[in-house]
């Protein structure tokens, strides 16, 4: 499975999705202060992070006994670029959907 598909399947589960989300706006926090917000058991948030981290979207450290999760950077990076490379599809729908609407209108 290529490093795309990877992030992709990572976070189409809602909870890794805000997990991520948690650490892009906070940044690195301990597996505890993650488990509260996803309203699950502290084991399930490990295995929803073991998943982020074999996608490459989260990183881990430890710190004494306890283990801290960050975004990392270069795993959205592929998502991002990915995006960016549809822009121009993207773009040239919008202005045809416009186009269209301003045709009924008229």
């Amino acid at each position: 499975m290529t490093p795309l598909l990877k992030s992709f399947a990572a976070l189409s589960d809602e909870t890794r999705m805000s997990i991520v989300d948690q650490l892009i706006k906070h940044g690195e926090l301990p597996a505890g202060e993650l488990a509260p917000g996803a309203g699950i058991s502290a084991p399930a948030i490990s295995r929803h992070l073991k998943v982020l981290r074999e996608a490459g979207l989260v990183s881990q450290r430890a710190d004494g006994t306890r283990r801290l999760y960050s975004a990392r950077p270069e795993g959205l990076r592929v998502i991002a670029e990915w995006t960016q490379s549809r822009k121009a599809f993207w773009d040239g729908s919008l202005d045809r959907l416009e186009a269209a609407l301003m045709e009924d209108r008229a």
